[in-house]
């Protein structure tokens, strides 16, 4: 049985703080000087609230001076908050229950760390799904949690066991999605692969698949798509692929990638398979790739 992953293990840690008296215009220059987007407002020792840079720019935009309003008067308040203790499903509850995206963390009443939705996205992205009110009707399906993917969507899923610091061999990455008509499509006329074997129906259904079925390298992207989500920057250097049976439309898939070697200067060896929803592999093979850095300004 595996332990649960604890708050304490994935937060953020120090933390920064503001007295409830300072101004809002403190607290503006604070966060901007710091790159942060929150401090958690303490009185005399004790977590009173926090205060968020989106609370310093809806005072401003209501017209209100941010130089003679105190912290206390935008603060969220009373604190909603976790134990460090606590399992990290937990603090994804309570984002989810409050709508807030970062949560601080607390040991004995006294805060000692942050977590945000970006950090527990790599533990729990089938329930990190926060800040979707933010983002506009015609895109809400799309969910930014990873300072490494540009979005991603709720019927994703991916897991990662390993160290989120750095790669090392023995470290498995999978990703799951559904492989659909729409995905089959847009991968036809991107490429410009319009076989009819995965476009048409009546033509498919003579052939010794019987139904239409996705492209092999629509279905080896699955692959890529793993890969992603391990830590840092990812780049494909090379990928050998068997191909080992059909992906129907429809089917939903998942990339498994395991580190086999590290070959040295952020460089790794991968083997990397696709499976369907049968348990049946469909893709078989290897990859290699390169760890880069996330680039500051995506942190």
């Amino acid at each position: 049985m595996l332990a649960p992953i604890t708050v304490e293990e994935v937060m953020q840690s120090p933390i920064e703080t503001i007295q409830p008296t300072e101004s809002a215009r403190t607290a503006a220059t604070r966060l901007f000087e710091q790159g942060i987007g929150s401090l958690v407002v303490c009185e005399n020792g004790s977590p009173a609230g926090i205060v968020t840079d989106i609370d310093i720019s809806q005072l401003v935009s209501e017209g209100n001076d941010p130089e003679t309003t105190t912290v206390e008067a935008v603060m969220s308040s009373p604190l909603v908050a976790v134990d460090c203790e606590e399992p990290i499903e937990r603090a994804a509850e309570r984002m989810r229950e409050h709508n807030i995206k970062r949560l601080p963390v607390l040991e004995d009443g006294q805060v000692v760390g942050i977590v945000t939705t970006t950090d527990l996205a790599n533990y729990l992205p089938h329930l990190v799904q926060m800040g979707r009110d933010e983002v506009p009707d015609e895109e809400r399906e799309r969910v930014s949690i990873r300072a490494d993917t540009a979005y991603e969507r709720d019927e994703w899923t991916f897991e990662y066991l390993g160290n989120e610091a750095q790669i090392d061999v023995g470290d498995t990455v999978r990703f799951t999605k559904t492989i659909s008509e729409a995905d089959v499509e847009a991968f036809a006329e991107a490429s410009g692969d319009t076989n009819r074997l995965h476009m048409d129906d009546e033509f498919a259904a003579k052939t010794r698949f019987g139904e239409r079925i996705a492209h092999g390298t629509l279905v080896v992207g699955i692959v890529s798509s793993a890969l992603a989500r391990l830590p840092g920057m990812i780049i494909y250097l090379s990928q050998d692929v068997s191909y080992l049976g059909p992906v129907p439309l429809g089917e939903e898939v998942t990339a498994e990638c395991e580190v086999v070697e590290n070959i040295g200067n952020n460089r790794f060896r991968l083997s990397t398979k696709v499976i369907r929803s049968d348990d049946e592999a469909v893709i078989d093979g290897e990859a290699a790739v390169i760890a880069d850095s996330i680039p500051d300004s995506a942190e």
